[in-house]
Order: C-alpha cells, then sequence, then structure tokens
C-alpha cells in the first residue's frame, strides 16, 4: 500500500505533455458544456472512444441539450442507443435528465452534490462533468485513471476492494490541481487510454516513467492486481421470428430490468418444443418452423447463444397485440430500441 503521505504533484508533467501530444478534437471537447461532458462520459463507461465518437454524434444531434433528453420518447433515446450495449445507462441518463427539468428548472446542476444526486451520476462521473466543463477541482476514477495511480505508486489490490480503492482515491484527492484542472483531468484520463495502457504500455513514451514504481520494478503488469477469473456461464435461447407477408416481424418490448431491459425483441423460449408447443395451443395446428443458423453473443459474464425460429403468419399467432407489442419491418425500421443481434438478425434474409 503506498505509504506517501503528501505525493509530488503529476500535474506539470501530465499538463506539458497533453499540450504536446494529448487529444484535443474529440467531438466532446468542442463547446465543453455539463451536458455534453456528462453524455460523453456515461457513453465512454465500458465503452472504447473510437466506438462513441458516432453515437454522440448522432445523439447531440437530436438531443441537443437536456430538455430535449428529457422530453423525448423513451424509445428514441434507446433506438439512438442500440449497439452501445449496457442499456440501463441510457435510462439512466433520460431519468437524469428529468430531474434536471422538474428538479432544477432544466438548468444542469453545477455543485457537486446536485450532480451526484442525479440518477446513475456517480462520484467520478460528477467529479469528471464539474472538471472538465466546469474546471472545479475535483478527482475521478474511471479505470484508466484507477491504472495510471495503481502503477505510478504501485498501490496492491484489486478493482472493487475497499482498501485498494480508498487509497486510489486519496492519491486522486491529492494530485488533482487547483488549476487547468479541465486539461489536467483530460490528461490523466488520456494517458491511461494511450500510455499506460493494460496490455502493452508504452512507458518509453510516458512523462511520468521515471517516477513510476511499478515501472522501476519492470512489474507493470502486476498493476492493478487481475481481477479474479470469473467462470462464464452459457445460456441459450429459442427466439420466435414471427413474420407476416409484408415483412414485419413482432417484438415484445422487455421488462425495464434485465438483460437488454427496455428493448425490444422476439418473443423467446428455453427451448424449440416450447415454442412449437405455445404456437399450437393458440393456433390448433402445428406450425411451420424454420430454424436458422444459431448466432453467438457475448456479454461481460455469460454467453447467449440465440437460436432464431421463423414462421410465416397472416397475424399474431403466438402473443396477442397489445401496448408491449409492435410489428417490425427492417425495410421501414422504426425508431426504437434493438439490441444488436436481434437487429442483426432483422436484416438477414429468413430461412
Amino acid at each position: 500500500m503506498s505509504s506517501d503521505p503528501q505525493p509530488a504533484p503529476i500535474a506539470p508533467a501530465l499538463l506539458a505533455w497533453h499540450d504536446r501530444a494529448g487529444r484535443h478534437d474529440l467531438p466532446w471537447q468542442q463547446d465543453r458544456t455539463p451536458y455534453r461532458v456528462w453524455v460523453s462520459e456515461v457513453m465512454l463507461q465500458q465503452t472504447q472512444v473510437a466506438a462513441v465518437i458516432p453515437y454522440f454524434q448522432r445523439f447531440m444531434a437530436r438531443f441537443p441539450d437536456v430538455l430535449a433528453l428529457a422530453d423525448a420518447p423513451a424509445d428514441e433515446v434507446l433506438h439512438l442507443w442500440s449497439g452501445l450495449g449496457y442499456y440501463a445507462r441510457a435510462r439512466n441518463l433520460q431519468r437524469a435528465a428529468q430531474q434536471v427539468r422538474d428538479e432544477h428548472g432544466g438548468v444542469f446542476p453545477d455543485d457537486f452534490d446536485g450532480v451526484a444526486a442525479l440518477s446513475g451520476v456517480g462520484r467520478s462521473t460528477a467529479g469528471a462533468i464539474l472538471a472538465l466543463a466546469r474546471d472545479q477541482s475535483h478527482p475521478i476514477m474511471d479505470g484508466n485513471v484507477r491504472r495510471v495511480l495503481a502503477r505510478l505508486f504501485a498501490v496492491p489490490g484489486r478493482t472493487g476492494e475497499r482498501a485498494f480503492e480508498n487509497e486510489l482515491w486519496r492519491l486522486a484527492t491529492l494530485l488533482t490541481p487547483m488549476q487547468r484542472v479541465a486539461q489536467y483531468t483530460q490528461a490523466i484520463m488520456d494517458l491511461g487510454a494511450t500510455l499506460c495502457t493494460r496490455r502493452q504500455p508504452r512507458c518509453d513514451d510516458c512523462p511520468l516513467a521515471q517516477r513510476c514504481i511499478a515501472h522501476a520494478a519492470g512489474r507493470e503488469h502486476d498493476y492493478p492486481a487481475p481481477k479474479k477469473p470469473l467462470k462464464r456461464r452459457q445460456r441459450a435461447v429459442w427466439m420466435l421470428f414471427a413474420r407476416r407477408d409484408d415483412g414485419a416481424v413482432q417484438l415484445l418490448r422487455r421488462p425495464a430490468q434485465g438483460v437488454w431491459g427496455g428493448l425490444w425483441s422476439p418473443p423467446e423460449f428455453d427451448s424449440r418444443a416450447a415454442a412449437e408447443q405455445v404456437l399450437a395451443g393458440r393456433s390448433g395446428t402445428a406450425p411451420a418452423l424454420h430454424e436458422s443458423e444459431p448466432l453467438l453473443h457475448v456479454f461481460t459474464h455469460f454467453d447467449l447463444m440465440i437460436h432464431p425460429l421463423w414462421t410465416r403468419v397472416p397475424d399474431a399467432p403466438g402473443v396477442a397485440d397489445g401496448a408491449g407489442t409492435l410489428w417490425y419491418n427492417a425495410a421501414q425500421p422504426a425508431s426504437v430500441g434493438l439490441p444488436a443481434p436481434i437487429a442483426q438478425l432483422l436484416k438477414s434474409p429468413p430461412p
């Protein structure tokens, strides 16, 4: 555990490097309002910068301010999020926008407690918003910053362990400067994203290499300590793509909680036999089902094997039409949230 009660400042070296070699042209770095920074920070959680850029640009074009997001149909928000994954982020984002509208008169709060109280906004995100958009001195702790500090001070422990996290927050608080906070915050994130990477760190180019304890010992890959491996679960589902003559397929809105919460997907079953039984029970005849190639979708902690079942229907045989049902035609797509593998299957020709 780091025992340095007052670490020497890293801001001067980090800022000099950032001025020379940092990233300055990312879309959310232009017109740094709290709203734009907030949306980018949420999108960047669990997602790489290159993947986020087009999503951010489309999102800003449709929802240019917090009120536009607050007032939008939830389906449209999820539609523009489709493919980014971790859909609870999008639902929390809109709930927080509605909090800003209803509790703050539509004006994004400028104080830490007000920002941190918004739905889905934790300590690090609140600090990043105010540091990057308002130049307020607040530490942050995303994955890149955690890795930089753990290596720099050889802090033992794993992500999520209390003593490890507390020490990193202590260091981050002491090291965050009072001036040029926005640039410093961007710099330390950029350092972790571009040089102090998880694999193959570019220590020769790092402005902090000479004082990095892990580098001096040749133990960069020991910090943070690797997470304990989780046993991956395997799950299989059979999804019924009931297709009308006009090409539309019946979808159901998924529950708000759980996998793909709030998005639209076909009815799913634990087996092909279960799907056949439900269809036969409602139509009175055995349906003609065609099973196409299964599709593997990888989540963080488990693998999902989707077995698509296709059938032609004049109307809805499996589930009655209702508020939670829609007919989706890929040729004339509606603006609704679709899980990425479902969107892929809907675009593919049925067997």
